[in-house]
């Protein structure tokens, strides 16, 4: 293998250098050897696998930066850090590029990246949603854009950002450089999906194995659903901590979260335990994940808001409280204990009842109220409308607008595209600029308001 710049590397060798470990598994050094040949990769591997090596150390051997699309600031700056720790190894660079950055450091941020003294770049999908972005990173001349967490590009992944569903046309302006797509799990339609939306039809696809022997599985049927909360907390006074509670609702995430901490003063051993839902407010959620993984806390009890960004290897035991939405999110969430890979505990506790509230939520994705406003807007617009435009116009969060018009332009109601465009034709159209602060064309209104 050689770079662009002809010098002979191997990965392994790489790894071995950089990383101090002992090799790299199979997959690893596959998926580094074709990204760095110019094929897109998708690398679907188990939680502790290593699946950051593989941008990472692709990234290092290439010219131009590795962006890399991080949903999480407090996983970027891990992400960074760890990076730049190994400057003395490999003389690279990171940089993440964010809103706690003020705006004069941003400015300087970017200059050094368009100088090419950046090596790794992180950015959220939101930020790749803007086409001065975009312009940006294309003045850069990236090598490849590393997507991590990858089902989040998938309507039916089990943490689902509507930003990411836009990052194949993101991709197509920033100079359409190497994707290297990453996630610990993704079913086979949730695969197709991201090659799909990601635009890589012959991206080589590598899917690791799923067994985590350090991981006890146990489920346990209740019929009382008083007795299932008191057997949930019981369980996780009884297993100490660190720990994870997933619950189904905002609601019963702060029930449970109460009841575990008075349950364990009561039993002499008060357990720290704090709820964690998107309820609250962005900066209350970070406290509680940085409190977590730097072991301060002892419980969370989360929605499956909480999620991407854990790294925290001695997680002892996930709980669940109600059943998860799906097979993907259940692997995922449990995959999370043990990646020291000492045992851990892994429990779901259910009633039958509990299927119905799954059924409610899973069969209620799409969001009327902001599909019509997205619909009645476009009517009344002179012309084709910024997707910037449209989250500022419409009184309603920028996520939920982006998801109405990914659901709109999939279903052939309304087009996408760098210069606007006309009706129909959603799906085809996807490598405009839309995703890039582009335009979105007119809804075929009559279409999509029916009779009603």
């Amino acid at each position: 293998m050689t770079t662009t710049q002809g010098e002979a590397i191997d990965p392994g060798e790489m790894a071995r250098r950089v990383l101090g470990w002992d090799g790299l598994r199979p997959p690893q050094a596959e998926a580094i050897e074709a990204a760095i040949a110019g094929r897109d990769v998708l690398a679907v591997l188990p939680t502790g696998y290593g699946k950051s090596a593989i941008y990472q150390l692709a990234g290092m051997m290439a010219e131009g930066p590795c962006v890399v699309v991080s949903p999480l600031i407090a996983l970027q700056t891990d992400q960074c850090e760890g990076l730049n720790s190994l400057a003395d190894r490999a003389p690279t660079r990171s940089m993440a590029i964010n809103s706690s950055l003020g705006a004069r450091q941003q400015a300087d941020a970017w200059d050094e990246v368009v100088a090419g003294r950046v090596d790794f770049l992180f950015l959220t999908p939101e930020q790749l949603a803007r086409r001065e972005v975009l312009d940006r990173v294309r003045e850069a001349g990236p090598s490849f854009l590393a997507v991590d967490e990858a089902h989040c590009v998938s309507a039916w992944g089990h943490d689902f950002r509507p930003d990411y569903l836009r990052l194949g046309a993101a991709r197509h302006r920033m100079g359409s450089p190497t994707v290297i797509a990453l996630t610990a799990t993704a079913s086979t339609p949730v695969r197709e999906e991201i090659v799909d939306r990601l635009a890589i039809p012959n991206a080589l696809v590598l899917a690791g194995g799923f067994d985590r022997s350090e991981l006890h599985l146990a489920v346990r049927r209740h019929v009382e659903d008083d007795d299932k909360q008191d057997a949930v907390a019981e369980r996780a006074v009884e297993l100490g901590g660190p720990g994870l509670v997933y619950a189904a609702t905002r609601r019963s995430t702060e029930e449970y979260a109460e009841r575990i901490a008075a349950l364990s003063t009561e039993a002499g051993r008060p357990l720290s335990v704090r709820a964690y839902h998107a309820g609250q407010k962005a900066g209350v959620r970070e406290e509680t994940l940085g409190a977590f993984v730097d072991g301060g806390l002892d419980v969370v009890v989360p929605t499956s808001a909480f999620g991407m960004g854990i790294d925290k290897e001695d997680v002892r035991f996930v709980l669940h409280a109600d059943i998860p939405d799906s097979l993907d999110t259940y692997y995922q969430e449990a995959g999370r204990a043990g990646r020291d890979r000492d045992p851990a505990t892994i429990e779901l506790h259910y009633r039958s009842e509990d299927l119905g509230l799954r059924s409610f939520f899973s069969s209620h994705n799409a969001d009327e109220e902001v599909i019509r406003s997205v619909i009645a807007h476009l009517r009344r617009a002179d012309g084709p409308v910024r997707l910037t435009h449209l989250k500022k116009a419409l009184d309603v969060g920028a996520k939920r607008v982006t998801g109405a018009v990914n659901l709109l332009e999939a279903a052939g109601v309304l087009t996408s595209g760098r210069r606007g465009g006309g009706v129909g034709g959603g799906r085809e159209d996807r490598g405009g600029g839309a995703s890039g602060g582009g335009d979105v064309g007119h809804a075929r209104a009559h279409r999509a308001h029916g009779s009603r």
